[in-house]
């Protein structure tokens, strides 16, 4: 939906609204078209239910207005006398169509001095989880959003097991654009496996203000660009179209940002034909053939004792040659210098060896893995050419990212020697968004845009910022999880820094005077 579409909605809400309602004003001393005017209405509406006025903020918030209308529904019908478990229910299912009954068909007296203290402990309880809920719902949206690390792509970075706190207000928290989903869940309800959220109706893209860019080399989360999945592990072969929001979560390294010309030379990164200087904590890895010496002896468990974590197997049985997916140089000086190692040999793709899965995915470049590019990486209110040899960079970006999810029809094709959109022909193109290139710094063993492109802003989530739990599910007992690695920093340069006994002592601390303040009540 458009603004304009969501405005006209909007006020034929107030106007369903204002029928169902104005007669309830008037019994409450109120005037009619008090209930007619936008914002106003409910202002004047919190005033009758005896609610304070900063709940019309909640009403105005996607997702957390889901919770908030019923709330105010039932509140309504409380304040003239509709107090029972029925009068509850119908209003609820009836989504709220039962005041148009209290409105018209009865003679419901206003209370004004109603009692807001729940009648029942489980009244109490429901008020204690919907407060909780709308809390919880609006931190997760617009604050912090835990994350776990399900892939080894950024593996020495960040390990599978990793719990992350991932911060939204960095780079600008983005608000809900699916209008209608179940709270603080992502795509899936759990237990239930079923979609958490309606496609339709979708809110316009809208971004705060942050107080950060996304930076060379900062490790983000973002939606996945291509993801039609409905579930991040669907093994059934089902697709489905999802909104932005409810793409799969991914969490990669921003290699490349809006303006950057990017190429891979024999695996190593170049931005604008210098060398990536990646951070002191990035850890990149490579894939190796390494030849064994001496007989009866396994590469393989020699190489866990290096932390080698994915050893794959042979590659020559034969020549006794081993291909191992992911050593970080840290690891290979200690693996190499060890006498059942011979030689160790950098694994890479041959500049002109065609890798079909690489990115543009088209017949017209002889890229892969670790020969790719050069590519532009578009920045908003720049424009390129579009010519036969440029149509398959930029031909998702104007149909899919500006065009399809931004409700713009748009078809990009060539006839001839010409590219056409919707058949006219096109010779330039100007982007309304930035864009970015993500990669995982474990080289072989990341899908990243190497294959499938370019990540649009609006696919931005957040920034990780805090490790707050690694669980190693191979070790047993205490060591599965990570002592060293609890509360510690995600970025900046150095080792980590672990805030866990900071963290521990302000538990402890506020436990404490908790149970201080208690005992001096009771005494």
């Amino acid at each position: 939906m458009t603004f304009l579409q969501w405005f006209i909605f909007f006020l034929a809400i107030q106007g369903i609204h204002f029928l169902g309602t104005w007669k309830l004003y008037k019994k409450a001393g109120r005037q009619a078209w008090e209930a007619l005017i936008p914002v106003y209405n409910a202002v004047i509406l919190m005033k009758i239910i005896n609610r304070p006025k900063w709940w019309v903020i909640l009403l105005f918030i996607p997702i957390i207005n889901l919770i908030m209308f019923p709330v105010i529904w039932v509140e309504t019908i409380r304040s003239f006398g509709k107090n029972s478990t029925a009068d509850t229910w119908l209003t609820i299912l009836s989504l709220g169509l039962y005041i148009y009954y209290v409105n018209y068909a009865t003679d419901a007296n206003y209370i004004s001095e109603r009692s807001l203290k729940p009648k029942s402990e489980v009244g109490e309880w429901v008020s204690s989880i919907l407060f909780a809920v709308v809390v919880a719902t609006i931190v997760h949206t617009y604050f912090i959003q835990p994350f776990t690390i399900p892939t080894s792509s950024l593996e020495k970075t960040l390990l599978i097991g990793d719990f992350l706190f991932v911060s939204k207000f960095h780079y600008g928290a983005r608000a809900p654009q699916t209008a209608v989903a179940f709270p603080m869940v992502h795509d899936t309800i759990p237990v239930a496996g079923v979609k958490s959220y309606t496609n339709w109706p979708q809110i316009p893209y809208f971004r705060l203000p942050g107080f950060q860019e996304v930076k060379r080399n900062d490790i983000v989360v973002f939606n996945w660009p291509v993801d039609t999945v409905r579930m991040f592990f669907d093994t059934s072969g089902k697709h489905y179209k999802k909104p932005i929001d409810k793409k799969s979560n991914y969490v990669k390294r921003a290699v490349g940002v809006p303006g950057d010309s990017l190429k891979i030379i024999d695996g190593k990164i170049h931005i604008n034909n210098k060398p990536l200087v990646l951070p002191e904590r990035a850890k990149p890895q490579y894939s190796y053939i390494v030849e064994g010496k001496g007989q009866g002896f396994d590469l393989r468990a020699l190489a866990k004792r290096y932390n080698i974590t994915d050893p794959v197997g042979w590659y020559d049985r034969n020549k006794r040659l081993y291909y191992f997916k992911s050593i970080s140089d840290e690891s290979l000086n200690l693996f190499k210098n060890h006498p059942n190692v011979g030689s160790i040999t950098r694994f890479i793709q041959p500049k002109g060896e065609k890798d079909a899965r690489i990115f543009p995915n088209d017949n017209r470049h002889n890229w892969n893995g670790d020969n790719f590019g050069n590519i532009y990486i578009p920045e908003k209110g720049k424009t390129v050419n579009i010519t036969l040899d440029s149509y398959s960079y930029y031909k998702r970006i104007i149909e899919v990212y500006e065009g399809d999810e931004m409700g713009i029809d748009r078809k990009l094709s060539i006839k001839g020697n010409q590219v056409l959109l919707n058949g006219e022909p096109i010779t330039s193109y100007t982007f309304k968004q930035n864009y970015y290139f993500m990669m995982g710094d474990n080289r072989h063993n990341s899908e990243d845009s190497r294959y499938w492109g370019y990540v649009p802003e609006n696919h931005i989530v957040g920034k990780p910022v805090l490790i707050w739990m690694s669980w190693d599910a191979n070790a047993s007992g205490m060591d599965k999880i990570r002592w060293e690695r609890l509360f510690t920093t995600v970025g900046g340069e150095g080792k980590p820094v672990s805030y866990f006994y900071y963290v521990l002592i302000a538990i402890i601390g506020f436990f404490g005077i908790r149970y201080i303040i208690r005992k001096k009540k009771k005494a």
